[in-house]
């Protein structure tokens, strides 16, 4: 009995010793897992605070892009409002400038009628003054273009069965017949009157009959084209030069005969 009695003493020692080693192992591992969570919990605690900080520095970032967004708006209202009144002003100043030009439009149009009731006044006398100005130059003209004129005859004129015509200057002489129409100012439809006014001519002047007619235009201004478009048509330019008038025409123009 003494032998199962110390046997069973000997293995209540070893339980003993084994409950306490597990027991302190347990309690070593329990005690090692706080740590360790409460080291886990200390470094959340961090990453929250680093959260915080994130989070706050974001908001301030937003309360100044907030702040700038509204001056910007400030500004852009500012600059609006600032180029709505320079609109109205521009407007105004435009209505003003219209209105100055409208007046002065209609100021120019009553100096221009002026201007041609004086001309329209003037009539016969500033055609006879431009007539005056072409004619003593008429024989050196056509003799440089090889016709020689013997005779000049201002403001020729014939009338047939109710019918007339003028020419302006009338040169001549055995051979030919120069027709010149002369104006202040040419145009093209001057020319085209005076093609016509050559084809009519020895209806009015038979004893002319059997010359060459040649035509010519003179005018002290010439409308653009008026010069080509007679130059097209056989016509002899002539326009002033100088003091002087000269045949445009270069030299190996050949004019028109009729």
């Amino acid at each position: 009995m003494e032998k199962v009695f110390a046997e069973l003493a000997e293995r209540s020692r070893e339980t003993d010793r084994q409950f306490k080693e597990e027991t302190d192992r347990q309690f070593k591992e329990t005690d090692r897992q706080f740590k360790e969570t409460d080291r886990q919990f200390k470094e959340t605690a961090e990453r929250f605070k680093e959260t915080d900080r994130q989070f706050k520095e974001t908001a301030e970032r937003f309360k100044e892009t907030d702040r700038q967004f509204k001056e910007t708006d400030a500004r852009l209202a500012k600059l609006f409002a600032e180029a709505a009144e320079r609109s109205k002003e521009t407007d105004r100043q435009f209505k003003e400038a219209a209105k100055e030009a409208a007046e002065r439009s209609k100021e120019t149009d009553r100096q221009l009628k002026e201007t041609g009731r004086k001309i329209d006044s003037l009539g016969g006398k500033w055609g006879e003054f431009v007539e005056g100005f072409v004619a003593p130059a008429a024989e050196r003209l056509f003799k440089e273009r090889g016709i020689e004129i013997n005779e000049v005859y201002q403001r020729a004129r014939k009338r047939k069965n109710g019918k007339g015509i003028e020419i302006d200057i009338l040169a001549v002489n055995g051979e030919y017949a120069v027709l010149i129409e002369v104006k202040s100012t040419l145009g093209v439809d001057d020319v085209k009157e005076h093609i016509g006014r050559l084809g009519k001519f020895r209806e009015f002047f038979p004893q002319y009959a059997e010359r060459k007619i040649v035509g010519a235009v003179a005018g002290i201004v010439i409308d653009e084209g008026a010069d080509r478009f007679a130059y097209k048509n056989g016509l002899f330019v002539i326009a002033q030069s100088g003091e002087s008038v000269k045949i445009m025409n270069d030299p190996d123009f050949k004019p028109k005969v009729l």
